[in-house]
């Protein structure tokens, strides 16, 4: 089969995809030492009020690209959005709804941390129309918190977990394992406590030590090695599966109707507004898509809104690079994708990639029925593998 031409499409949108949210808030009282995320500690403290209006302001930006658009989510990350005070995210919420049109039953996430939680605190949070908690608990044994650096102990981890459902009927956890001498037992054991609270989403993170963390420059000992680190992913896919929980990305979990709507638009290639220290951002328009990114350290940033251009770089998406950066995405569902969507969110025929659909296939890493397409279980497993294969030419 000859090689398309893409410099030779036209492409071309013709209709925008859904649109979400997300907000970076980058101050954490501690930085873990496996962290990678654009999180910083606040040695003389931050100005709560100012940050918010500087959020605000950097969305005005964005509004001629988004016209018209309804949000269907926000995120808040961080960080760790809950050093923020109720009454600094009701005014938020408030100027985001003032700018942008929100949809009714939007999604409205906020991540979490044991360490930051009081009940009259969360109880504001949720006045202030936050619907969704995220809790990074990582893990409920005290040996295995201390060795990740977290600022939290394991008794802490349970009052977080039981404050947050006393306001918030939509709560996903956030566990890792693989951690540093923890046995398989343990790590069932971290899962079986946070089933134990009825919750109805979870992620579930394999630890990696990640370039320019303090893991990286000193890796812990006692790492459990691959064979291991595969019986604590099977066995805790496994539980899931029977505790009713749908596996419906690479790392999330879910009970029916609880997936999460700001990720999925994420993976299936919607947009989103990117605003704060470090946000990323992707927008389409009929004349194709680009990415953008915020200056990221914080007094950067506030600089930067203050002069009026909070971007720090933006770049339209080569039609080349499409197809990768799609696939990217969709191949996280674990349950695949309507192959419509392809054209749908890219612009371009699906008889462009149909030579590599087919390698796929005919190595076991994808299969469907042409309407709907799904990674294999050898392909979530070799993930890397299956997305090289939507490299552009010359990349492979």
């Amino acid at each position: 089969m000859s090689v398309v031409d893409l410099s030779a499409l036209t492409g071309g949108l013709r209709e925008l995809p859904p649109l979400a949210l997300y907000v970076h808030f980058p101050w954490c009282i501690r930085k873990c030492p496996y962290c990678d995320f654009n999180s910083h500690e606040p040695k003389n403290g931050f100005d709560e009020m100012a940050y918010v209006d500087a959020l605000l302001r950097d969305l005005e930006y964005s509004l001629p690209e988004v016209w018209g658009r309804p949000l269907t989510s926000i995120f808040m990350g961080g960080g760790t959005p809950s050093l923020f005070s109720p009454q600094a995210m009701d005014v938020f919420l408030a100027g985001v709804r003032a700018r942008l049109r929100l949809h009714p039953d939007a999604e409205i996430t906020m991540e979490a941390n044991p360490g930051t939680f009081e009940i009259e605190r969360f109880r504001g949070y949720r006045e202030a129309g936050i619907n969704r908690l995220s809790i990074g608990i990582q893990s409920f044994d005290p040996k295995h918190l201390k060795a990740l650096g977290r600022i939290h102990d394991g008794d802490e981890a349970k009052r977080a977990v039981e404050i947050a459902l006393t306001h918030f009927d939509n709560v996903n956890l956030d566990l890792m394992y693989a951690l540093p001498g923890q046995t398989l037992d343990e790590a069932l054991s971290d899962l079986n406590t946070a089933l134990s609270y009825g919750i109805t989403h979870l992620s579930a993170y394999h630890l990696t030590i990640e370039p320019n963390t303090m893991f990286a420059a000193q890796t812990p000992k006692n790492l459990p090695d691959d064979e291991v680190s595969a019986d604590m992913q099977e066995a805790i896919e496994s539980c899931l599966e029977a505790a009713g929980f749908d596996h419906y990305e690479t790392s999330a979990f879910a009970k029916p109707g609880r997936h999460s709507r700001h990720n999925l638009n994420y993976w299936q290639f919607g947009d989103y507004v990117g605003i704060g220290a470090g946000a990323h951002g992707k927008i389409s328009s009929h004349a194709g898509i680009v990415r953008q990114m915020r200056h990221k350290q914080p007094a950067a940033y506030l600089k930067a809104v203050a002069d009026g251009n909070p971007l720090q770089s933006q770049q339209k998406v080569a039609r080349a690079d499409l197809p990768f950066e799609f696939m990217m995405n969709l191949l996280r569902l674990t349950g695949g994708f309507e192959s419509r969507l392809f054209q749908e969110r890219t612009g371009l025929p699906l008889a462009l990639i149909r030579r590599q659909l087919d390698e796929a296939q005919a190595h076991g890493l994808l299969d469907g029925d042409g309407a709907i397409l799904h990674p294999t279980l050898k392909g979530q497993r070799f993930l890397n593998d299956l997305l090289t294969l939507f490299l552009k030419e010359g990349d492979e």
